[in-house]
């Protein structure tokens, strides 16, 4: 089994800046991209960052030049910073990971963690 636990989110003014953690843990043999995902109330859950496991991360246009996502291979680990934050910023940010669980087996299954609550005060 795989789990991903989130950890960091809060509250925070307008202009302050949180940093988000997801650390992969179980059964994991490699790992390929990882990212955030977030979800605001009556909207659909959307991209926010996404780390690939080789070349460069992309973002939403919406969090370009404010969020910065990075990764901790030997820790299994993505990290979000969060700069700026907005009002509109506000919502459960989700971490996946794309893994592959068995050294036998090529398949690779997207895992999500549980969601962290970011709120930003205006």
């Amino acid at each position: 089994q795989v789990q991903l636990v989130e950890s960091g989110g809060g509250l925070v003014q307008t202009g302050g800046s949180l940093r988000l953690s997801c650390a992969a843990s179980g059964s994991i043999f490699s790992i390929n991209a990882m990212g955030w995902y977030r979800q605001a109330p009556g909207k659909q859950r959307e991209l926010v960052a996404a780390a690939p496991s080789g070349g460069s991360p992309n973002y939403a246009d919406s969090v370009k030049g404010r969020f910065s996502i990075s990764r901790d291979n030997a820790k299994n680990t993505v990290y979000l910073q969060m700069n700026s934050l907005k009002p509109e910023d506000a919502a459960v940010y989700y971490c996946n990971a794309d893994i592959r669980s068995g050294v036998w087996s090529a398949s690779i299954f997207r895992y999500w963690g549980q969601g962290t609550q970011v709120t930003v005060s205006s």
